[in-house]
């Protein structure tokens, strides 16, 4: 068990101390000179050796004051900022937020500014990954997945649905314009990387299935070679600096399809999937998982 003395009286000392007056520091901790220096004396008796020279001005430490103040107010500096963190976590907890990488990237990241300035008190904690996280576990308090259907187990929002147009950019384009389906063997196809078990999968081989009905003259053989990309981001980089025509969502290259950077080659298009909000159910985040839930089908 400690032996310490009150804490009001080592608080006492050090304002004194710091302030090196018994009024400033009877204004800061709200007392009076009287009570200051009461507590000092109670310190003093305690500890058998006086802290301050008590001479008419200025006040000043003995060797034993000056060797206590420096640590006393070390620790109090201390206690100030864990208090101060812990504060902050309790009234300001982190969201924790997955998504798909291109995702992140190409939605939810341009216009975070937009969540942080409609809740600046609120810490947010994005986690870009293509992996699945445990939200029944409680690995992330929101997750956006893109998938065909709902997925099972957790409450969820289909958010968005996107199509998937074949796209390039007009400086590409500037070589040669596309009129037919068939036209688009003169191009490198830039291709994103789809699991071979995901039967909804966009992929070029199904567009060009699509769009043998409408031009008897489309080939499989405008499937092969081009650019493979593991990551759809890298695929929509590749596009957008004009290295190929893309197959992209909608959704993901929005802003660029709206300002003319990038140009629909074919009305010919894929369904894609549905990005879907999904959050664990109750909760002490609840109110704020509402909060981002509708902050984010009010922005899209």
């Amino acid at each position: 068990m400690r032996k310490l003395p009150p804490l009001t009286s080592l608080r006492a000392f050090e304002a004194a101390a710091r302030h090196l007056s018994f009024k400033a520091a009877a204004d800061e901790l709200r007392l009076t000179p009287t009570a200051i220096s009461h507590q000092i004396r109670l310190l003093e008796n305690t500890l058998g050796r006086p802290l301050f020279l008590r001479r008419p001005r200025p006040l000043a430490l003995t060797p034993a004051g000056a060797e206590l103040f420096p640590v006393l107010r070390t620790g109090f500096d201390n206690f100030e900022e864990s208090l101060a963190s812990v504060r902050q976590e309790v009234h300001a907890p982190t969201l924790r937020i997955t998504t798909t990488n291109a995702f992140a990237a190409r939605w939810l990241v341009p216009r975070l500014p937009l969540w942080r300035a409609a809740y600046p008190e609120l810490a947010t904690e994005l986690i870009g990954t293509d992996a699945l996280f445990d939200m029944a576990g409680g690995e992330a308090d929101v997750a956006i997945r893109y998938s065909y259907a709902p997925p099972p187990g957790l409450p969820s929002i289909e958010f968005l649905r996107d199509r998937f147009w074949p796209v390039a950019s007009a400086q590409l384009l500037a070589a040669g314009a596309i009129n037919r389906p068939a036209d688009l063997i003169r191009y490198p196809l830039v291709h994103a990387g789809w699991p071979a078990t995901n039967i909804h999968a966009p992929t070029w081989q199904r567009w060009i299935r699509t769009a043998r009905e409408y031009d008897a003259q489309v080939s499989d053989e405008m499937a092969s070679g081009g650019l493979i990309f593991r990551e759809e981001l890298h695929a929509i980089d590749a596009v957008i600096a004009g290295q190929g025509v893309g197959l992209l969502s909608d959704v993901l290259v929005k802003e660029e399809l709206e300002s003319g950077k990038l140009v629909r080659v074919s009305d010919i298009s894929l369904a894609g999937l549905g990005f879907y909000i999904i959050h664990a159910a109750g909760g002490s985040l609840a109110p704020t998982i509402d909060r981002f839930v509708a902050w984010m089908r009010s922005v899209r």
